[in-house]
C-alpha cells in the first residue's frame, strides 16, 4: 500500500497542481456539479476490481450484446474511442447498430438522409442545428459518423428535449431507453452501441432502465477516464493502465487524462463565452502546465532565478501564439533572421505536432492542443529559462541586427565536439522528463523498442522516414551500440568507430540520432524519480546546469546514465 501510494503521488503531484487551476475556473462558471443526479455518478466509482490487458478488454467489450459508452463531450478522445468500438465489432462481422444523444430522435429523417448519401456535412449539420442544440466541436463527431458509416453500422438518434434541465434529465434516460429496446426489436441480431454523456451512465440511470428494457441482453458500460479511477491506478506499477474492470457489467478505459478533459472544457466554455467565433485562446492552458512544473521544480516564478539572472521567471514567460497563420509565422522568424529551411522545420513541426517552442524568439507556436507535444514544448521552455539559454537568446534579440537564428526549436546552440552532441541529448531528455511528469499516460521509451525496427523491410522504412534504409539502419545499430557504451563504458578499451562516427552526424541524422538517445534517457530518469532512485533536488539541478561550457554536456550526460541505471541484482553464495 505504501509503494502504491508513492507512486500514485509522484506521478500524479504535477498533474493534481495543475489540475486545481482548472477545475476552479470550470466551478465558477459551471454551478451543476453539485446537483443529485451528477454526484450520483461521481459516487458510484471510486475503486476497481483488477486491470484489464488489452486482450481482456476485447473480450469483454466483444461478448456484450448493447454497449454503453460514457462520452466527455468536450473531450475529441472519447468520441474516437466509441468509433473503435464501432469498428471493433464490424470487423468480428457483427452488425451494428450506433445510437447518439448527440442527435434528437426526431431528426432521424436527417440521418437517415445523410447515411444515403443524399445530403452532405454542411447540411447535416445545419437541419440537425448541431451547433445551437449541442455546441461543442462537430470535427471528432462527424468523423465519429463517418467511420460507423464506414463500418456499415446503423447509426439512430437517442435524445429528446429538454436538454440543460436537470429536473427532467430522468426523461431524457427512459427515452434513450426506449429507443435502445426498439432498435433491438427491429434487429435482433445487431449489437447496439451507444454513446452517452458519462454522467447517464452510473448503475441505477440509464444502465439500470436498459436492463429493465432487455433483460435477456448482456449489457456492458465503459466508463472513460473516471478520476478517482484514472488516479487509484497511477499507483499500479505498470507503465500504464489501459482499462479496469469496476465491476462484472462496468470497465473503464483510460483514453486520456483528467488535465486533458478538463482543459477540452474549459476551452469549450471560453469558446461559448466569446462573442466572436473563433479558435479558443490556449496561452492559460500552456501558462498553467508551467505553473504545475515549475511548483514540482520547487521554482518561484516571481523570484529571480539566481544572482546571475536577476530577472523574475514570471517576467520570462513565453509568448503563445495560437492564431498564426503559418504567413504570420514566416514573417516573425524572417525578422530574427532565419533562413528558409529553418522556416519550413518549424512549420513542419507545427503541421505534424501542432505544437512548437521556438526559443530563439521565446514563443510558443501552438495550433492545436494536445497534452503530449503542449507538455513538451513548455518543458523546452522551462529548460531553457532555467539553465539560463534563455538569456543569451532574449540579449541577442536586443542587438541593433538580428544574429542568425541558428536553431529554432529550442535545441542548444552549436558547441564544438561531442559537447554540442551530448547537449542536444540531454535537451532531448529534459524536455521528455518533463512532458512525462505532466502527461504520465506518455508511452515510455525503451532501447528493445529499437530492435524491432530490424524487422521492418526497405519500403516500410523508406516509406515512413526522411531516411534511406541504409542510412537508417546505421543510426540505429549506433543508437544500440551507444546505449552499451554509455551503461558498460569500462568494458571498451576505446571508444568504437561507430560511436565515434555517429557523434559527428549533422542535418537530420543529428536530430534523429540525439532525439532518441534524449527520449530513452528522460524515459530512464523518470523511471529512476518514480521509483525513489533519483531525487527531485537532482532533477531540478539538471533543469538549471548550463550546458554551455567546454565538457559539461558529455560528462553531465554519462552521469545521468549512472544515476539512473537500474542496480543489478547481486547472488551470495
Amino acid at each position: 500500500m505504501v509503494a502504491k501510494s508513492r507512486l500514485r503521488f509522484r506521478r500524479s503531484s504535477a498533474q493534481l497542481t495543475a489540475l486545481a487551476q482548472v477545475e476552479r475556473e470550470i466551478r465558477a462558471v459551471d454551478q451543476h456539479s453539485r446537483r443529485k443526479y451528477l454526484r450520483e455518478f461521481s459516487d458510484a466509482f471510486l475503486n476497481y476490481e483488477s486491470i484489464l490487458t488489452p486482450a481482456e478488454l476485447e473480450q469483454a467489450v466483444l461478448s456484450a450484446d448493447v454497449v454503453l459508452v460514457g462520452d466527455y463531450h468536450a473531450l475529441p478522445e472519447s468520441q474516437r474511442y466509441a468509433g473503435k468500438v464501432v469498428e471493433q465489432f464490424a470487423k468480428a462481422g457483427c452488425p451494428v447498430i450506433l445510437g447518439l444523444e448527440t442527435i434528437f430522435s426526431r431528426d432521424q429523417h436527417i440521418l437517415d438522409e445523410w447515411q444515403a448519401g443524399e445530403i452532405d456535412a454542411d447540411e447535416l449539420r445545419e437541419r440537425i442545428r448541431f451547433d445551437l442544440d449541442w455546441g461543442y466541436d462537430w470535427q471528432p463527431f462527424y468523423e465519429l459518423l463517418t467511420k460507423a458509416r464506414a463500418a456499415g453500422a446503423k447509426i439512430i438518434g437517442l435524445d429528446c428535449m429538454p436538454r440543460g434541465d436537470l429536473r427532467r434529465i430522468s426523461a431524457r434516460d427512459r427515452h434513450a431507453a426506449e429507443q435502445i429496446a426498439e432498435a433491438h426489436a427491429e434487429n435482433p441480431r445487431a449489437v447496439i452501441v451507444a454513446l452517452f454523456g458519462e454522467s447517464h451512465l452510473a448503475p441505477q440511470h440509464l444502465p439500470q432502465l436498459v436492463r429493465n428494457k432487455l433483460p435477456h441482453q448482456r449489457v456492458l458500460t465503459i466508463l472513460q477516464n473516471v478520476d478517482p479511477l484514472y488516479w487509484r491506478a497511477a499507483g499500479e506499477p505498470s507503465d500504464r493502465v489501459e482499462a479496469v474492470r469496476v465491476s462484472e457489467d462496468v470497465v473503464c478505459v483510460f483514453t486520456s487524462t483528467p488535465l486533458e478533459k478538463y482543459e477540452s472544457y474549459r476551452m469549450c466554455i471560453e469558446r461559448w463565452r466569446c462573442e466572436r467565433p473563433g479558435p479558443p485562446d490556449l496561452a492559460p492552458t500552456l501558462y498553467n502546465l508551467v505553473d504545475a512544473l515549475l511548483r514540482f521544480l520547487n521554482v518561484d516564478k516571481y523570484a529571480p532565478l539566481s544572482s546571475a539572472r536577476p530577472k523574475l521567471f514570471v517576467d520570462l514567460l513565453p509568448e503563445v501564439c495560437s492564431r498564426a497563420t503559418p504567413d504570420a509565422l514566416r514573417t516573425a522568424l524572417q525578422r530574427k533572421g532565419a533562413s528558409e529551411k529553418e522556416i519550413r522545420d518549424v512549420l513542419l513541426r507545427i503541421e505534424e505536432f501542432g505544437c512548437c517552442y521556438v526559443r530563439s524568439i521565446n514563443t510558443i507556436f501552438i495550433r492545436q492542443f494536445q497534452m503530449l507535444h503542449g507538455a513538451e514544448a513548455v518543458s523546452e521552455f522551462v529548460h531553457s529559462a532555467c539553465s539560463g539559454a534563455l538569456f543569451g537568446e532574449l540579449h541577442s534579440r536586443n542587438r541593433d541586427a538580428p544574429a542568425a537564428l541558428e536553431e529554432t526549436t529550442g535545441q542548444p546552440q552549436t558547441q564544438a565536439g561531442d559537447d554540442g552532441f551530448y547537449a542536444r541529448c540531454i535537451q532531448a531528455a529534459l524536455a521528455y522528463f518533463g512532458s512525462r511528469v505532466l502527461y504520465p499516460a506518455r508511452a515510455a521509451v525503451r532501447e528493445q523498442d529499437l530492435y524491432v525496427l530490424y524487422a521492418r523491410t526497405r519500403e516500410e522504412i523508406e516509406d515512413q522516414s526522411r531516411f534511406n534504409y541504409r542510412d537508417y539502419m546505421e543510426m540505429v545499430d549506433f543508437i544500440i551500440m551507444h546505449k552499451d557504451f554509455e551503461m558498460n563504458a569500462r568494458k571498451y578499451w576505446e571508444t568504437p568507430p561507430l560511436i565515434e562516427q555517429g557523434r559527428r552526424y549533422t542535418g537530420e541524422c543529428l536530430e534523429f540520432v540525439t532525439q532518441q538517445l534524449g527520449n530513452m534517457l528522460g524515459s530512464e530518469l523518470y523511471d529512476a524519480y518514480v521509483s525513489g532512485r533519483v531525487h527531485k533536488r537532482f532533477i531540478r539541478s539538471l533543469f538549471f546546469r548550463d550546458l554551455s561550457a567546454p565538457g559539461i554536456a558529455h560528462g553531465l550526460y554519462f552521469g545521468i546514465a549512472r544515476r539512473t541505471k537500474k542496480p543489478t541484482r547481486r547472488w551470495v553464495a
